[in-house]
Formats: structure tokens, C-alpha cells, sequence
């Protein structure tokens, strides 16, 4: 491993996955394997051993699930960026994947060189997702905000209470689902400024700092000033998780 290379660690219950993505990874250029885990437990305690720049990670694993992992290590302020992986296409994570702090989302059966990219891109901050879930996404943030508007604050799923400004999409998911409090979506809307709103609507168009500079007329320090601001009062770890709640907030006040 080299002092420019990319250090990631696997998270899988199936060895053969794992060995996969090794083999995978491995033969690409500037990118390492330091370690591999099977369960959310072993990737808390290969993260504080390796401190790896990447984490692919299985969303469905026995003991400690990826999701929980994931907030695990977002509020411990762990460095790596993690992208999940799953064998099903369908939404029913990909919302708490990200609300969790993961930065992408891919099917284990994506092209290798999507896999590849995807770390690449991770190690960057920058987010990537499979075609269908970027799809899926942006309807599920925007139906489940406007459902839940419509619900009361004590829904609950069979793990407990799990109320929040998204409603679980394609069915419930019991323990592996942890939401914010209900209304928790509308409480934070009211910590922005309107141009920090203008700001997050434009992140969530997909726009650049640079695109939202020239579409607001202000300087590209200023928008990365407004932006800091947002990912302090929202709590928020990343753009993807910046524009679900601009999402959310519209879809909410569409009704």
C-alpha cells in the first residue's frame, strides 16, 4: 500500500462477496483492502483499528446491520466514508442508509467498474448510485415527506417508535429503521435562512457551488459559507443527506 493509495474495508456475511470485492478492489489502481468483517461489530472495531478512507458496506448482516453500523460511525466522527451495497433493488434502505451517513448506495451486482468508481468517488466525499436508486430516491423523499404530513406524530413500526419527516417507504423494516423524531424535519426548516433554503434547493437540483454562485450572484465562498452553516444546524454529513431535506421540506409544504 502506498501513501497515496485508498485504504478500504469490507463488510459482508458472505465470503464469497467478500472475496469478490477483494479480488475486485485489490486489481485497481490506488485502492487497498486493509481489512474485511462480516457483522456492523467487527466494522466499529476494524474501522478504530485501520481508520480506512473507504467502507463497502452490506446492508443486511446478522448481529449489528449496516445501517446501524453506519450511524455508529457518523456519531463516533469516523473519517470513512461508507458506500452500501445491496442485492435487492429497492428503496426500502436507501433513505435510512443515508440518513444514517452513508455517501452511496450500490446493487453488489453493478459492474465492477461502478464498484470501483464508487470507492474513488467516495474517498472524494462524492456520492454515487445505482440508476435505479438515484431514481428511487428522489420519489421516495418526496411521496413519503408529503405522507407523513398527513400522519400523527406516534406512528409506529414493529421495532418501536420511528416517526420522522420520511415515512418507511415499500413496507416497514423494523429494527434496522432509527428516525429522527416526528416534526424533527419541520424544526430544523425553521434554524434557516431563507437564502440557506435557496441554497439547499439548489443542492438538491444537483447544481455546483460554482452553478449556485452564478444563479445567486455571490461568490463561491459564500455559498461554501452558507453551506457550512446548513451542515451545522441540520446535522447533516453530506449534499445527498442537504437535499433529501429539501426534498422533504417541499414535498411538505406541497401537502
Amino acid at each position: 500500500m502506498t501513501e497515496d493509495s485508498i485504504s478500504v474495508l469490507i463488510v459482508d456475511d458472505e465470503s464469497g462477496i467478500r472475496m469478490g470485492l477483494r479480488l475486485l478492489i485489490d486489481g485497481a489502481e490506488r485502492i487497498c483492502v486493509v481489512g474485511e468483517g462480516t457483522n456492523g461489530h467487527e466494522a466499529l472495531a476494524l474501522a478504530d483499528e485501520h481508520d480506512p478512507d473507504v467502507i463497502l458496506m452490506d446492508v443486511r448482516m446478522p448481529g449489528l446491520a449496516g445501517i446501524d453500523a453506519v450511524e455508529q460511525l457518523t456519531a463516533k466522527g469516523a473519517r470513512a466514508k461508507v458506500v452500501m451495497l445491496t442485492a435487492f433493488d429497492t428503496e426500502e434502505f436507501l433513505l435510512d442508509a443515508l440518513r444514517a451517513g452513508a455517501v452511496s448506495f450500490l446493487l453488489k451486482d453493478a459492474p465492477p467498474e461502478d464498484i470501483v468508481g464508487a470507492v474513488l468517488d467516495a474517498a472524494q466525499g462524492k456520492a454515487v448510485f445505482s440508476p435505479s436508486a438515484l431514481d428511487r430516491l428522489v420519489r421516495a423523499a418526496a411521496t413519503g415527506a408529503s405522507a407523513d404530513a398527513r400522519t400523527s406524530g406516534d406512528a409506529r413500526t414493529s421495532g418501536g417508535a420511528r416517526a420522522s419527516g420520511v415515512t418507511p417507504v415499500s413496507g416497514r423494516v423494523g429494527e434496522l429503521q432509527r428516525r429522527p423524531p416526528a416534526g424533527q424535519g419541520e424544526s430544523l426548516l425553521a434554524k434557516v435562512t431563507s437564502r440557506e433554503r435557496e441554497i439547499a434547493r439548489y443542492v438538491a437540483q444537483g447544481m455546483t457551488n460554482a452553478e449556485i454562485a452564478s444563479a445567486l450572484y455571490v461568490s463561491q465562498a459564500t455559498v461554501k459559507t452558507h453551506l457550512a452553516s446548513l451542515f451545522s444546524k441540520l446535522h447533516v454529513t453530506n449534499r445527498v443527506q442537504l437535499a433529501l431535506l429539501a426534498l422533504e421540506w417541499d414535498a411538505v409544504e406541497r401537502g
